[in-house]
């Protein structure tokens, strides 16, 4: 007992308890300690600029914050893939929101990723839905051939893909460095379609035809918008930017009367073992609503949403006013790795 306890107990035994209910009421008074705030880490490979106004919305309404990590231009997807593999026996993240595809189905198939089917996945068609729930797509972005209205006609722009390695455009076409991001998915698409000795042959002309490698898809449109080159490859959304800040490009969805345009949607996965799993379930739940669609419909994204009943941005049309691509996502996954060795050689990467 304290020496100040033993002076109060000298006085009177009342003295004691209200010495002891005082000590408990100043006890109350601090207050019990704060419960942890709810969080969710998301690993995000979409352009920053466009993804976190969504995820700073969804902070807002629910309070939970929001631990987005994201990557470079140059290696997003790739890098934020490599980063889950390598923490995949002590998970960090609780979500991972993909740009493309073919990254998602690598995880999967190394067991990085969970499945787990959301209630709001239901309004999104069945093609963009993993059958074991490791992955829904939402909100799609094209692979278009974007040139210089100043130097090139809209009669003469390429029509596909093919047309890039004709002898009238050689030292004129810009791509993104195939190892990386939407242009990554791209190339295993193609091999995926057109099958392997077609692909090989098409990218050994495009390196005769002088193809400039650029680090990024915004950087072939710099390169276009700048009249470096005439034409490049590139999505939608680089495009549009461009677009709106006036600079003298247009684009073509190319073979859309042949093979079909190139969609590719984003993927949201939960990941195994995710040390945040309850919000990170939430999180996915908010990031497959219309209202996500509509918000990166109407961004500078314009991305194309999924669900029937969105309406689609300017400047980019309907999925349903034009043939996609016909494509086994799980197909071009599992060339991804070998297409990447391969263009390192043909390309000289």
């Amino acid at each position: 007992m304290s020496r100040s306890m033993k002076r109060v107990c000298k006085q009177s035994p009342l003295a004691v308890v209200l010495f002891v209910l005082a000590g408990w009421l100043a006890a109350c008074g601090r207050g019990a300690p704060e419960a942890p705030a709810k969080q969710v880490t998301i690993y995000v490979s979409t352009d920053r600029v466009f993804s976190e106004p969504v995820l700073r919305e969804y902070e807002r309404h629910t309070g939970v914050k929001v631990n987005d990590v994201y990557d470079t231009e140059e290696t997003k997807t790739t890098g934020l893939a490599n980063r889950l593999l390598a923490e995949v026996n002590r998970p960090r993240a609780d979500v991972f929101w993909a740009n493309e595809p073919v990254r998602t189905l690598v995880l999967k198939k190394r067991g990085v990723l969970a499945p787990y089917r959301s209630a709001q996945s239901e309004g999104i068609p069945a093609t963009f839905r993993d059958p074991e729930g490791y992955w829904t797509a939402f909100s799609a972005r094209l692979r278009v051939i974007a040139y210089n209205t100043t130097i090139v006609r809209a009669e003469e722009a390429p029509r596909g893909i093919e047309d890039l390695a004709l002898p009238k455009w050689r030292g004129q076409v810009a791509i993104a460095d195939p190892r990386f991001g939407s242009t990554s998915f791209h190339v295993a698409a193609l091999y995926a379609v057109w099958g392997e000795e077609k692909a090989d042959d098409f990218f050994r002309r495009l390196k005769a035809n002088q193809v400039r490698i650029a680090p990024s898809n915004s950087a072939v449109l710099d390169l276009v918008a700048r009249g470096e080159v005439k034409v490049g490859l590139t999505d939608t959304d680089d495009v549009n930017v461009a677009l709106e800040a006036g600079r003298p490009v247009a684009m073509v969805l190319p073979d859309r009367e042949g093979k079909g345009v190139p969609v590719f949607p984003n993927m949201v996965s939960l990941v195994a073992g995710a040390p945040n799993a309850d919000e990170g379930k939430k999180l996915i739940d908010y990031l497959l609503s219309a209202d996500v669609e509509r918000l990166l419909a109407q961004s500078e994204a314009v991305q194309i949403p999924l669900r029937p009943g969105v309406t689609p941005p300017k400047r980019i049309p309907a999925l349903e006013t034009f043939k996609p691509m016909t494509l086994d996502y799980a197909m071009a996954a599992d060339r991804v790795e070998d297409v990447t060795r391969r263009l390192q050689t043909i390309l000289g990467l």
